[in-house]
């Protein structure tokens, strides 16, 4: 085969709803994009997910198709499905002849259902990507019809699965600590000599997070212990008043999530996978805890990390004041441990998420039939 056919002249990435889906999307189309200028790369989404925002603004082309949840009990959605599938997969297969798309790559979620049944319909090559350790519906049916099959996490449960990591953005990918403290440490206000204290709850915030972190504040500040916490948009409060030097600083969210980063000796988190991801890609210490509510998937994405010795983890109901007073001011305060724990966390991360992905859309595209 020549060289000129060894690679796709277009690709089209479907994902969206969540960070979780467009992240690596983004992340992926960047690495091929590099790779090869000359390939055309456009995402499918929906018009009101994060994606609506997020990929026009990186410089691709968006194509939307309605947003098909598939029920996983019984609800007039049933009713509805096969009707609203059909009209989703039509657009689907609109956006793949508006793109000349030779290779279909999906993240899952309500997207990308249509996006592999069209795919499969005009013989197009399917790769996919799973970021959690427990699939969704839409990358449980595409595995059935693709070899394919790239996953975060070593225990995911899929058809040929194979561990390609997480693609992360490209200010993860080549983190360096040392380089970016001086600046963050500035950014935020804070002393480099304290310990500190990354809270966040993603791009949403949490709840839980933020009522513990308020309510046990005093006691981490009069340790000497600092803190960056991201609350989420619309769930400020009042920063507490510094002790003896020590700040707790409250921002909404932070455009530059390597900074706090930077700053952080421990993270206190939900356990998405994309958080867990860039935790140990860095060697960030995380305090894992899932969120309460979907199919579990947040506890399971933190096992390898806590398994290697790289986090801990707390029940949402048990995210106390008392919790983080007993259990995470001490460890706050024993750099040795810290140390220990960063090793870990980062003995499982992946930093070449993005690469060994992009190499499966390759052999995906290879894997065509001619004609």
């Amino acid at each position: 085969m020549a060289a000129a056919d060894s690679r796709p002249r277009s690709v089209l990435l479907a994902g969206g709803g969540s960070a979780g889906h467009v992240s690596p999307l983004l992340a992926l189309a960047d690495t091929l994009r590099a790779r090869d200028p000359a390939i055309a790369v456009a995402a499918l989404g929906t018009a009101t997910g994060l994606e609506a925002r997020l990929v026009p603004a990186r410089g691709y082309r968006l194509h939307t198709i309605p947003k098909v949840p598939l029920p996983r009990r019984p609800s007039g959605d049933v009713v509805r499905l096969p009707r609203n599938l059909a009209a989703a997969v039509r657009a689907a297969d609109v956006a793949i002849v508006e793109t000349g798309a030779e290779v279909v790559v999906g993240f899952g979620g309500y997207v990308s259902t249509p996006a592999y049944l069209a795919a499969r319909r005009r013989r197009i090559p399917i790769a996919i990507h799973e970021q959690n350790a427990r699939p969704g519906l839409a990358n449980r049916l595409g595995a059935r019809i693709t070899p394919f099959v790239g996953v975060t996490f070593a225990s995911t449960r899929l058809p040929h699965a194979r561990v390609v990591g997480m693609p992360l953005r490209p200010e993860i990918g080549h983190f360096d600590r040392a380089a970016l403290r001086p600046e963050a440490l500035a950014a935020y206000g804070l002393d480099a000599q304290r310990p500190t204290l990354l809270v966040t709850g993603g791009s949403l915030g949490a709840a839980r997070l933020n009522a513990a972190m308020a309510a046990a504040a005093p006691d981490l500040l009069s340790a000497g212990v600092q803190v960056l916490h991201i609350t989420g948009a619309g769930k400020e409060f009042p920063a507490p008043e510094s002790v003896a030097g020590a700040r707790y600083v409250v921002v909404p969210y932070a455009d530059r999530m390597e900074l706090a980063y930077a700053v952080a000796d421990l993270a206190l988190v939900r356990a998405g996978a994309n958080t867990v991801c860039e935790l140990t890609a860095i060697g960030l210490p995380g305090i894992y805890v899932p969120l309460p509510i979907g199919n579990g998937e947040q506890r399971l994405n933190a096992t390898d990390v806590i398994a290697a010795g790289g986090g801990l983890l707390v029940d949402d109901a048990a995210l106390t004041p008392d919790r983080i007073r007993t259990e995470i001011l001490p460890l706050l305060t024993d750099p040795q441990r810290l140390t220990v724990m960063a090793a870990a966390a980062a003995s499982v991360g992946e930093r070449g998420g993005d690469a060994l992905l992009a190499d499966l859309v390759m052999a995906a595209y290879r894997s065509r039939t001619p004609g």
